[in-house]
């Protein structure tokens, strides 16, 4: 029998089951190995997915508790009044109640809505105690051709003399960001706004989650294809609403995976509804100047210079169109790229049964509109300013300004005339110019309420657009002859105080070619054009604007004295007491000018110039941090000056202003500078007070002179700007006798004078000689 076991090891072979057994023993730990791996990793992945949730989750709802979007500061303008007699046509009306929030329709049946045709405009009392009141508004034409509001009809009641519109709300403001946005409710914002963004953005917003799967792969195979170029982007509107509020615009995967994931997480919290409406108030349409555009109802006001109610389909369309890179297809500046984007869109509205082909095609022959050529939309230089003014009424609150209400002392229908005025101007001004190809001119103009400092008015500059520099309150320029007034303040002043210096507006004055030695050097000026008039009155130097005069007042009176009285009348720093201060060689704002011209027109006193009326937070007014008024000058004294003053307009450098119309009763004075650098001009009446600069930018001369240059717009400004409303004259204080004066020597004129002047004196300073000439 043979033997089983191997003839070497005398053990038997192995079997294959045994083989297959003892590979299973060796096999088997790696299995468990691995599935032990296995587990372990899908709890991790179950734990990161876990943390990452809640992470999420936790970014999520922490910013609904805080609220979504930051609260924002709103700015309102002075509450506008209308009233008979106004000098305003029914399409300046129609843009008032734009700004009020008012809707036009063919006819208005509801509170809020409006109609119009060229006679009259009917509306319906939006808020107040009045709201749901019909007031019907008449418009007619005067003997010189302006159109004025001729009645304000209340049926059945009556006429009525004013009527209160409401302030309007100019625009909003959010802390430490320069971003503007109106927040309105869904229900608010028109059908044809939501129907043409969802048709541009994500028309299949109600059927997904948050995230598209459809929507990406058409937008891939649309950004191959090229066709229907107005659905290019694969992120839906909740997407689009997390990048525009909580990541920004990094473009990684990991930043788009972050933001699918909590879009689909936001869809689990709030109603589409909601969503979309939180949407609507944040995308982001462009800049205007230095402020971020958010929200179609800011975005209409950007774009249109319209209330978002207000807006054409057409105009619906193009802001839209416009999302996807609002700045490569502005409306004002790429006007046929805008016109594609809006036709795109459109046709999109037609595809999705928004619109009929009929009604898409009337809006596409529509032609393009922007307001990139005005800045009275929210008058931005006029913003700007209360923002840095807020910091220095505020500055406790710097951190949480937001949510504040904030009405302004601006007005709107002054401010509208004054972007007019300064456009006009800086047109006449170009066309003067030998290099139209170089730097622009620009022009800065403030308007003030003289009594309490409100500023009603502001323009910084030719364009926003163009420029955000204020020039209004930064550009720091020789203020020239503007600032003789206070040279004879100052002597009127201190011959108040020392009889020994007897100065009155009828002190004759050696105007003839002087040379001034002052710590041991000379100087020459030069009256403007070589021409001197010998002896003249105070009066007639200052208003023909005599160099060599000036500069022998302020000799007399102390150099030193006229520049602490220049500081406080404008509040600002002291200049160097040298002879050229009389002929204001130094720097100033034209904000320094117009509080330094407070003095004079609010008999002595200077008033802090504000942009701010009040604050609210929520319904708790807010104390404010202001400057008080302080007395500069005596009444008599800054009377004086007026009336002297007023001679600049009836028969001095600024007599073009009574061949241009305007007759009020005004006081004011030019300006120019050394080469024509600058031009001026400050005038007030006792209601209103207006400066207005011109010049360049990089300090090149103008080569105009204050008369050519800055009075004009001061003309056009003021004469509408009173135009219908009451202009009292001045009102000379207590102690202040009238008297005829001989121009020729300042005495009293007998009837043998061949001319002679009113004159104003304080009691007891007044000539007693009689002129010896006549």
């Amino acid at each position: 029998m043979k033997s089983t076991r191997s003839s070497r090891t005398g053990t038997r072979p192995k079997r294959p089951a045994q083989r297959r057994r003892r590979r299973s023993k060796r096999v088997r730990p790696w299995i468990r190995r691995a599935g032990i791996c296995f587990a372990v990793l899908l709890l991790a992945l179950l734990a990161t997915a876990t943390l990452l949730y809640q992470t999420l989750s936790r970014q999520i709802d922490e910013r609904l508790a805080a609220g979504w979007t930051p609260p924002i500061t709103r700015l309102f303008a002075t509450p506008l009044e209308l009233s008979r007699g106004l000098a305003l046509d029914s399409d300046e009306l129609v843009r008032w109640l734009d700004d009020l929030g008012y809707t036009q329709r063919d006819r208005a049946r509801g509170a809020g809505e409006f109609d119009a045709d060229s006679r009259a405009i009917t509306l319906i009392e939006l808020a107040g105690a009045k709201r749901g009141r019909t007031v019907r508004v008449r418009f007619g034409v005067d003997t010189s051709g302006t159109k004025r509001v001729v009645g304000i009809d209340v049926p059945p009641a009556g006429s009525i003399d004013r009527l209160a519109l409401g302030a309007p709300l100019l625009s909003t403001l959010h802390a430490g960001e320069r971003r503007k946005r109106r927040d309105t409710p869904l229900t608010d914002i028109p059908r044809r706004v939501i129907q043409s963004v969802l048709a541009a953005e994500d028309h299949r917003f109600f059927d997904h989650h948050g995230v598209d799967a459809v929507r990406i792969a058409g937008a891939a195979v649309t950004n191959i294809t090229g066709n229907r170029r107005y659905l290019v982007g694969a992120s839906t509107l909740t997407q689009q609403l997390i990048k525009n509020t909580l990541l920004g615009p990094e473009q990684t995967l990991s930043r788009k995976v972050h933001e699918q994931a909590l879009a689909i997480l936001l869809e689990r919290r709030l109603s589409k509804a909601r969503i979309l409406e939180l949407y609507l108030n944040t995308v982001y349409l462009g800049q205007q100047g230095s402020f971020a555009i958010h929200g179609v109802a800011q975005g209409a006001r950007a774009l249109f210079g319209k209330d978002l109610r207000n807006l054409t389909l057409g105009e619906t369309a193009t802001m839209a169109g416009i999302i996807q890179a609002p700045q490569l297809h502005a409306p004002d500046r790429h006007p046929d790229r805008a016109r594609s984007r809006r036709n795109g869109v459109l046709q999109a509205m037609v595809e999705q049964r928004f619109l009929t082909p009929d009604e898409a095609l009337a809006a596409a022959r529509a032609p393009i509109r922007g307001v990139a050529d005005t800045d009275d939309v929210e008058a931005p230089y006029f913003v700007d300013l209360v923002d840095n003014q807020l910091e220095q009424v505020l500055p406790d609150r710097d951190a949480d300004r937001a949510g504040l209400q904030i009405v302004t002392t601006l007005d709107v229908h002054l401010q509208r005339l004054a972007e007019t005025a300064v456009r006009a101007g800086l047109r006449r001004v170009e066309s003067q110019l030998p290099d139209a190809a170089g730097e622009p001119p620009q022009a800065a103009l403030i308007a003030v309420e003289p009594q309490t400092g409100a500023i009603r008015a502001l323009v910084g500059g030719g364009s926003y657009r163009a420029s955000q520099f204020n020039r209004a309150d930064r550009a720091h320029r020789q203020p020239g002859s503007i600032v003789k007034p206070f040279v004879y303040l100052a002597a009127l002043e201190r011959a108040r105080r020392d009889p020994a210096f007897p100065f009155t507006a009828s002190s004759l004055i050696d105007d003839t070619p002087t040379t001034f030695v002052f710590e041991g050097r000379t100087w020459q000026p030069a009256n403007y054009g070589d021409v001197y008039d010998g002896p003249v009155t105070a009066r007639m130097a200052l208003s023909r604007s005599r160099n060599v005069a000036a500069v022998k007042v302020a000799e007399r009176t102390g150099f030193q004295a006229v520049a602490d009285l220049w500081a406080a009348s404008s509040g600002g720093a002291t200049p160097p007491a040298y002879p050229s201060l009389a002929l204001g060689v130094f720097e100033a704002t034209p904000l320094d000018v117009a509080v330094a011209y407070t003095v004079l027109a609010n008999g002595g006193v200077r008033v802090p110039l504000t942009s701010i009326l009040r604050v609210s937070d929520g319904d708790t007014p807010i104390d404010l941090i202001v400057d008080a008024p302080r007395r500069v000058a005596e009444a008599d004294s800054a009377f004086l000056v007026t009336e002297m003053l007023a001679s600049t307009l009836d028969s001095g450098t600024a007599v073009g202003v009574r061949r241009q119309g305007f007759l009020a009763d005004a006081a004011g004075k030019t300006g120019t500078t050394d080469d024509l650098r600058d031009a001026w001009f400050a005038g007030f009446t006792p209601t209103l007070l207006t400066v207005v600069w011109v010049g360049m930018d990089d300090g090149s001369p103008l080569g105009l002179t204050g008369a050519q240059a800055a009075l004009p717009i001061w003309t056009d400004f003021m004469r509408s700007a009173l135009d219908g409303r009451p202009s009292p004259a001045f009102s000379p204080p207590t102690g202040i006798t009238f008297i005829d004066v001989d121009p020729a020597t300042g005495l009293r004129a007998t009837t043998r004078c061949p001319e002679s002047i009113r004159e104003a004196f304080r009691d007891g300073t007044e000539p007693d000689a009689v002129c010896p000439l006549h």
